[in-house]
């Protein structure tokens, strides 16, 4: 394995001495989002470079988040719905359509680390007349690596962390798919770290927010602004097969303390679900007497075993995507010393990665080991243990920090929590007419502190509802720097970016920037001047999804006048419900938009369809 990595990198740095370093997209960050971006201007005949610190492409979905986060599954698609159907068509293929692997990969959604890697490869070899991936190409934030004139970017210098040297790439538009924003950086584009406060947007969670998992902010809440960072961690590919289970080891620079609080937890029951609210002492002190005669927690909320510091999805071939878990106050985040991070030099972040690695080793040794941890509890714990066929060339480990927040930019847009909400109860949030794709998670965010005394939970862990919401194109889109674009460290407040942050949404504004580029190129034109229909005309060729509707999707015929109509104020409901007559008063408001008769069309009688059909024909 490791011969064919050093063969395929010296083969690539030769290919960068000797020949192309000019391209029409240079696109440094090799994540999902950056993979997109070249795939879909691949496909509009433009050639990308893509700049990869690691040996490895493929952001977190190749690294342990193996259970992609989205709501509505219909909302995202496009590239993102062709990597979902590609992962499922490997479990099909691999082990039959009848098979166990097939039914645990929910259609797609949830994979194995290396089949995440493997379909992403895949989608690049598809093209790879026109898309060059380098690895081990590192950029640094500074002065010196960038080149400006008239507000454009004229060319980047990369480190060859193999070679030391440094490498120079031109090209017509540059985008920035790091998850911290170093390019965006380098280029000056204003950005910030930390909390808005609540009174800068009344976004909900913004600020110092302290609530149990699912219940109410309490006490401590101030939701005032500060410099604070949600937390980063690794996801984890664990499993409880023996036969492909690796344990883990006590870590040289192992530090009980980190983990100490755990044993009373354990042995009281204490967590911080909502339940927790109806827990008294004596409740905590009953269960620590029922621990002690053998049996497992019975509290409300409370996990037991390995569920006690991780959050388990299970994915194929009795593997993981082990998360932090939420309902504690101790798990696989670790808060506060990860706030330099978006800013800081790629020494400091090396040190901080293996010091969070050390950390989660140190973390589920203890658990499995400590004597002071009921006995049972730690069997428990040790039936689980690191996939053996992952990662085998990094101790079975991720090779990357799960980066949840870095820089977050400022521009033609500004996502806020506002734009994820309804507008009204059962109502869309704002319908964006610039709309590059649908998504929904969840206004979701991990803790910034650690634990502190007195507290429901750790400051800043927290989720609130959102809808299927539409992300608009000046998103990803700077002010005043005419050839760059930001589909990963996007434009948004802390709040506003933690449902943009999820990958199938990164993945969705990457098909995007792709496209964009290329327009851009083609229109000779900045980024901020591209045709948005034209934009969202290839979108949809490409089958995204722009504005998600309950009853039709990118497979009906429909499909294309329905995004068209409806992000542009005709259909503002969740449903198009194409087949029933068109009342009175719909008709009205429909020609009174369109400022067209509609001769022919009927109260009562027309259906929708054919409605909406000649108000498509005659205005588009």
């Amino acid at each position: 394995m490791r011969k064919k990595t050093l063969v395929f990198s010296l083969l690539l740095a030769c290919a960068t001495a000797f020949g192309q370093s000019s391209y029409d997209l240079v696109i440094v960050g090799g994540n999902p989002g950056g993979i997109m971006a070249a795939i879909s201007a691949a496909r509009m005949g433009k050639k990308s470079v893509i700049l990869e610190r690691t040996r490895y492409v493929g952001g977190l979905p190749a690294n342990g988040l193996g259970a992609t986060d989205i709501a509505t599954r219909a909302a995202t698609t496009g590239l993102f719905r062709e990597f979902v159907d590609a992962v499922k068509q490997h479990y099909i293929d691999t082990y039959g359509p009848a098979s166990e692997q097939v039914k645990v990969c929910s259609d797609g959604y949830h994979f194995e680390p290396y089949v995440g890697a493997r379909i992403f490869q895949k989608m690049l070899d598809g093209q790879k007349d026109k898309i060059t991936v380098l690895i081990m190409r590192q950029f640094d934030a500074e002065d010196e690596n960038i080149v400006m004139r008239n507000n454009r970017i004229e060319k980047i210098r990369i480190l060859n962390r193999e070679t030391g040297e440094m490498e120079e790439y031109t090209g017509s538009v540059f985008l920035d798919a790091t998850y911290e924003g170093d390019l965006g950086a380098a280029a000056s584009v204003p950005f910030r770290v930390g909390r808005e406060g609540k009174d800068e947007f009344g976004e909900p969670g913004a600020g110092r927010v302290y609530k149990y998992w699912g219940g109410p902010e309490g006490d401590g809440s101030t939701f005032k602004k500060d410099n604070a960072v949600q937390s980063y961690n690794y996801r984890l590919c664990l499993t409880n097969n023996p036969e492909n289970r690796v344990p883990f080891t006590k870590p040289a620079r192992y530090n009980r303390e980190d983990y100490a609080s755990i044993v009373e937890d354990v042995w009281t029951g204490r967590n911080t679900d909502v339940a927790m609210q109806r827990v008294t002492s004596e409740m905590m002190e009953e269960n620590r007497k029922h621990i002690k005669a053998g049996n497992p927690s019975k509290l409300p909320g409370d996990k037991w075993g390995i569920a006690k510091i991780t959050n388990i999805v299970h994915v194929p071939n009795m593997k993981t995507d082990a998360n932090n878990q939420h309902g504690v106050f101790v798990s696989t985040d670790l808060p506060e010393e990860n706030w330099p991070w978006p800013t800081s030099s790629w020494e400091w972040r090396d040190k901080f990665a293996q010091r969070l690695r050390e950390y989660t080793e140190g973390l589920f040794w203890f658990v499995q080991n400590d004597p002071e941890l009921p006995t049972h509890f730690r069997k428990a714990a040790k039936e689980w243990g690191l996939s053996k066929d992952e990662y085998v060339d990094n101790g079975h480990f991720p090779r990357q920090v799960y980066v949840r927040e870095g820089r977050r930019f400022e521009g033609a847009y500004f996502f806020t929590a506002n734009d994820a909400i309804p507008v009204t109860i059962g109502s869309r949030p704002p319908i964006h007419e610039s709309s590059i794709t649908a998504s929904h998670y969840a206004l979701d965010s991990h803790a910034v502190r650690k634990r502190e005394k007195g507290r429901a939970h750790l400051d800043g862990f927290l989720s609130y509802p959102s809808a299927v919401y539409t992300v608009p194109y000046g998103v990803m889109v700077p002010k005043e720097v005419d050839n760059l674009l930001l589909p990963v460290p996007v434009l948004g407040s802390h709040i506003g970016f933690s449902t943009l942050r999820m990958e199938p949404c990164w993945m969705a504004m990457g098909q995007a920037a792709g496209i964009a580029s290329a327009l851009s190129i083609d229109g000779k034109v900045k980024v901020q001047n591209i045709d948005l229909s034209r934009l969202q005309d290839k979108l949809i060729d490409q089958k995204v999804t722009l504005m998600y509707f309950k009853d039709v999707d990118y497979t009906s015929p429909h499909f294309r006048m329905v995004q068209y109509l409806g992000l542009r104020g005709y259909l503002p409901e969740w449903t198009a419900r194409l087949q029933e007559p068109v009342d009175a008063a719909t008709l009205a408001a429909w020609k009174k938009l369109s400022g067209t008769d509609l001769p022919g069309i009927e109260a009562g009688k027309t259906t929708r369809l054919a409605a909406l059909d000649m108000i498509y024909r005659k205005i588009k």
